[in-house]
């Protein structure tokens, strides 16, 4: 089941197609950002953040390096570059039985990449809303 789910993911990624979000995220989806130190419920907020991402970190320097399928997990591995910052983090992703994604966390390093992340997700967030 999580291949499937993360072929859309990549599918989704790949054409920064934000409305496809809807189709792969359970109603009840918790978003664990790397710079807000609360998780973020729901479908609405989730969808929220991951278009703020497509846009911000998804650029010409992005790339999945690898990834790694068990059961209902998957962890994927990024790199991209933010104004000259090298950045490397990995999505960790958890699918319910349906195939959703009903938890999702992104972890991000360094430091000043997650500064990076902050500062530019923040701009593109207020643009969003």
């Amino acid at each position: 089941m999580i291949e499937q789910t993360i072929a859309q993911w990549h599918k989704l990624v790949a054409s920064k197609d934000a409305d496809a979000l809807d189709d792969i995220l359970a109603d009840q989806v918790v978003f664990h950002s790397p710079v807000v130190h609360t998780p973020q419920e729901g479908k609405a907020i989730t969808k929220l953040y991951l278009t703020a991402a497509l846009h911000t970190l998804n650029n010409e320097h992005f790339r999945y390096l690898r990834e790694i399928l068990q059961g209902d997990n998957a962890m994927l591995e990024f790199t991209t570059e933010l104004d000259g910052i090298q950045l490397n983090g990995v999505d960790i992703i958890h699918c319910d039985a349906d195939g959703r994604i009903d938890d999702f966390k992104v972890m991000v390093r360094p430091l000043k990449a997650v500064n990076k992340i902050h500062e530019m997700m923040g701009a593109m967030l207020k643009t969003l809303q």
